[in-house]
């Protein structure tokens, strides 16, 4: 849309406006709405899901268009129309990484869309850190930064616990009671004097990690099943049918990489530009230092797991980023590129043999590093139990459940072998 044309949120918006923000990771979102609102915005995460939703992005969108730009279109044109926010006093949210992928138009879809319902006076807000976009009302201090960081390291620390918890928890609903008592407690104390001191944060991972450990739980294995693909359909529960909560269901244990594995993996794009073609030199030296910072982190999350118990933690990004050697060129990335086969590699590594792979239908990155490396995959690793999952809104429901639940009886068949081996002898 042309600049001159394009609606605003301007500092006046700033006082009276709610945020709509699509849901799409619920722990790190509720983090970061919190935090947004310490610094004087109004913001909603929106949790609306069921077909409904899809619908109403057909509506307005194409259904050729890419699956999470019509679930999230439909999910703030069904907020604007549900009578529960004002659309004369409401602005939109998009995260944006300024990639290749389609996602980087999706807010010119939803702009198009707004305009053919009769709201395009309702702002649209690009969150990102590439300068696609600016809003005199949008503009973020170094503080609230800092804070947004840590929400990104609360909430990979929080999502990981809630997944090693949940499917063991004796009592029903009490690893999501100690989820949200976390988030609360850790926004709360960003507002403390000495809150975003970085000694404070890892005195925070250690007893969070300590809480968790703490919490009642069966001790029987289950069969862990991994979560990868494309960011929105791995990550949302809209996207992906609630496919953690299905495997739960299932009597499975979900893993899923983090988001800041998604962080390291764009800086570490950044690198390769300069060390594959040699451009962007400067850029490469800003990304070399923000990749040793953000990976000093996932070390000190990693630590605090080890000591504090005897959760596994998550891998190490130094590790995962060089197991793509002889599967995948790190020069692969459109999407999520390298990085979903890199996922895919690491939890065989760490144990997790079977794997879904989320995928909108028709996504060409990801069928390229998903589906296109499996059968490598397969052959470098025998006991891989893998499937490719389409989400779409033309898929059903039940057909994608009875994939994976066809993928759940193959890994129990799987798990069952070595101990009868062990009886016959």
């Amino acid at each position: 849309m042309n600049e001159a044309k394009r609606v605003l949120f301007t500092k006046e918006m700033k006082r009276d406006y709610t945020i709509l923000v699509p849901t799409m990771l619920p722990i790190h979102f509720r983090l970061i709405a919190e935090i947004l609102r310490l610094d004087g915005f109004t913001v909603e995460v929106l949790d609306t899901s069921g077909r409904g939703v899809t619908e109403k992005g057909l509506h307005y969108v194409h259904n050729d268009a890419c699956y999470p730009a019509i679930l999230v279109i439909g999910q703030l044109l069904d907020a604007l129309e549900s009578g529960k926010y004002d659309p004369n006093k409401c602005a939109l949210m998009l995260m944006q990484t300024g990639g290749g992928c389609r996602a980087s138009n999706y807010i010119s879809l939803l702009r198009k869309a707004l305009e053919s319902a009769g709201y395009a006076h309702v702002p649209v807000i690009s969150f990102n850190f590439v300068g696609i976009e600016k809003n005199p009302g949008f503009q973020l201090g170094l503080r609230t930064l800092k804070r947004m960081v840590y929400g990104v390291l609360y909430g990979d620390l929080l999502m990981t616990m809630s997944q090693r918890c949940r499917p063991y928890e004796r009592f029903p609903g009490a690893t999501q009671q100690l989820v949200l008592q976390w988030t609360d407690r850790l926004v709360a104390g960003m507002q403390e004097r000495g809150g975003l001191s970085y000694r404070k944060v890892k005195e925070n991972y250690a007893a969070i990690v300590r809480d968790f450990a703490a919490l009642e739980r069966s001790k029987e294995q289950k069969v862990r099943v991994g979560i990868v693909g494309e960011i929105f359909v791995k990550f949302s529960p809209l996207g992906n049918n609630h496919l953690e909560d299905l495997l739960i269901a299932e009597g499975a244990e979900p893993v899923m990489p983090g988001l800041l594995d998604f962080c390291l993996y764009t800086v570490c794009n950044g690198i390769y530009d300069t060390k594959l073609y040699g451009i962007r030199r400067f850029a490469g030296l800003i990304n070399a230092a923000a990749y040793r910072f953000l990976h000093a982190k996932q070390r000190d999350l990693i630590a605090a797991i080890r000591e504090n118990s005897d959760f596994q933690p998550m891998t190490d990004f130094d590790r995962t980023r060089r197991l793509v050697d002889g599967y995948i060129g790190v020069g692969a990335k459109m999407g999520e590129g390298w990085l979903l086969t890199a996922e895919m590699l690491e939890l065989i590594e760490s144990g997790t043999n079977n794997i879904v792979c989320a995928q909108p239908f028709g996504c060409l990155p990801n069928h390229i590093v998903g589906k296109g490396v499996m059968k490598r995959i397969r052959e470098m690793h025998p006991q891989a139990n893998l499937v490719a999952i389409d989400y779409d809104p033309s898929a059903t429901e039940i057909n994608q459940e009875n994939r994976i639940k066809l993928m759940l009886a193959n890994a129990a068949r799987l798990q069952e072998k070595p101990a009868s081996a062990d009886q016959i002898s």
